[in-house]
C-alpha cells in the first residue's frame, strides 16, 4: 500500500482508504504483456540493503516539522511510523534498534516485527508498550490525538515530511540519520543512492518525438475506490524522470487524486496505466482493469498495456528509488532499454 505518500507515503485522499490495503507485497515491479489478464510476477528480493552498522552520536537535537525541537539521547529502540521511514533506519545499518512497524515495511528485515499502525492510524497505547527511545513520524501520520499521547509520555517524536518526489529522497535520509546521530552515515547512503538513481537514469532511451502517456490510477476494488492521480499525488517526479508525461498533471488535475470519470480518462489519453500491484489485484486483474468506466476507450487500455509497481516501494522515494525508476524503465520500454 500508499501514503499514494507511503511512505509507503500515500497523499492525503489516498490516505483515507489507505488502512483497506493491508496485505502488500515485496519491492520491485511486474510487468505485463499485452493481452495477459494479470501481471508476471518480478524476481527481485524484497530486502534492504544496509550500510555497516554505525555507532550513534548521541544526544542530539533535532528540528521537527511541526515546529518543535527534538532532543534525542538513545536510538536503542526506534519505532518508525511508516514503511518509509523504517526502511531508512533499516539502510542506515541501524535496523537491529527497531522495534515496530507500520503495515506498508514489507520488506524481508522489517516482517516480522510488531504492527503499531496500519495506513498511518497509529495506535499509541501499542507504541509506548514497546518503550521506545524514539519514535519517527510523519505529517501524515494520526490520528493527531496518537501523536500527542506519545509526546505526552515523554518519548521523543520526530515529525518528517513527506516525500512528493525525487528531490527529497535526499532530505528524508539527511532528517533520519540527523535524529540518529549518524550523519555520515546518511551522507554515504545519500550518494549510494543518488549514484544508483542516476544509473537508472541512463538507461532512459534518447528522447523521441513522442514521450510515453502515463496515468497513475490508485485502485481499490474492495471499496470501490477508483482515483486518477494529479499533479501532487507523487507520481509525477518518478514518470517525469523515467523520460514519461504524467497525464494527469498535464491534464491540470491539481489535487493529489480525483475519482475516474470516462472523460478525465479520456482527456488524458494515457498510452499506459501506472498502478500499484495490490491495486491491480484488487479490481481482478488487466481483465477487471478496462471494465472500469473509460479505461477500455483509451489507448493503454485498448492496448492492455498496464505498469505495475508493488505497494510498498512506488512512493516511498528512499533508498531502493532506483529500483522502483529501473522496473518503470523496463516496463514502459522493455529490457533492451
Amino acid at each position: 500500500m500508499p501514503t499514494p505518500a507511503a511512505s509507503t507515503r500515500f497523499p492525503r485522499l489516498a490516505v483515507a482508504v489507505a488502512a483497506l490495503a493491508l496485505a502488500l507485497t515485496a519491492c520491485g515491479g511486474t510487468a505485463t504483456n499485452p493481452g495477459s489478464s494479470a501481471p508476471s510476477a518480478a524476481a527481485v528480493p524484497d530486502r534492504v540493503e544496509p550500510l555497516p552498522t554505525p555507532r550513534p552520536a548521541l544526544p542530539v537535537t533535532v528540528p521537527s516539522v511541526d515546529g518543535t525541537q527534538v532532543t534525542i539521547t538513545s536510538a536503542d529502540r526506534v519505532v518508525p511510523l511508516s514503511g518509509s521511514l523504517n526502511e531508512i533506519v533499516h539502510t542506515l545499518g541501524l535496523g537491529k534498534q527497531v522495534v515496530a512497524r507500520d503495515i506498508t515495511a514489507t520488506f524481508e528485515q522489517a516482517a516480522q516485527l510488531p504492527v503499531v499502525t496500519r495506513g498511518h492510524d497509529v495506535s499509541a497505547e501499542s507504541v509506548l508498550s514497546l518503550r521506545p527511545t524514539l519514535v519517527i513520524a510523519e505529517t501524515t501520520s494520526g490520528p493527531g490525538e496518537a501523536i500527542r499521547q506519545i509526546r505526552d509520555a515523554g518519548v521523543p517524536l520526530l515529525v518528517i515530511a513527506p516525500a512528493k518526489g525525487l528531490d527529497d529522497v535526499p532530505k528524508r535520509i539527511d532528517a533520519v540519520a540527523a535524529a540518529l546521530g549518524v550523519k555520515e552515515t546518511g551522507t554515504q547512503l545519500n550518494q549510494r543512492t543518488a549514484d544508483r538513481i542516476a544509473a537508472a537514469r541512463r538507461n532512459v532511451p534518447a528522447a523521441k518525438a513522442e514521450q510515453p502517456r502515463v496515468a497513475f490510477l490508485y485502485l481499490r476494488g474492495t471499496a470501490s475506490v477508483y482515483l486518477l492521480g494529479g499533479s501532487d499525488s507523487g507520481a509525477a517526479s518518478l514518470l517525469e524522470a523515467a523520460g514519461a508525461v504524467d497525464t494527469g498533471k498535464e491534464s491540470g488535475l491539481g489535487k493529489d487524486f480525483t475519482p475516474i470519470t470516462s472523460e478525465a480518462l479520456a482527456a488524458a489519453a494515457p498510452d499506459a496505466i501506472l498502478v500499484m500491484s495490490k491495486g491491480l489485484e484488487s479490481v481482478g486483474g488487466i481483465d477487471g482493469l478496462v471494465k472500469i468506466p473509460g479505461v477500455a476507450q483509451t489507448p493503454a487500455g485498448m492496448d492492455r498495456r498496464v505498469v505495475t509497481i508493488d505497494d510498498g516501494v512506488l512512493l516511498n522515494y528512499g533508498p531502493r528509488t532506483d529500483q522502483v525508476l529501473s522496473s518503470l524503465v523496463t516496463q514502459l520500454y522493455g529490457k533492451g532499454a
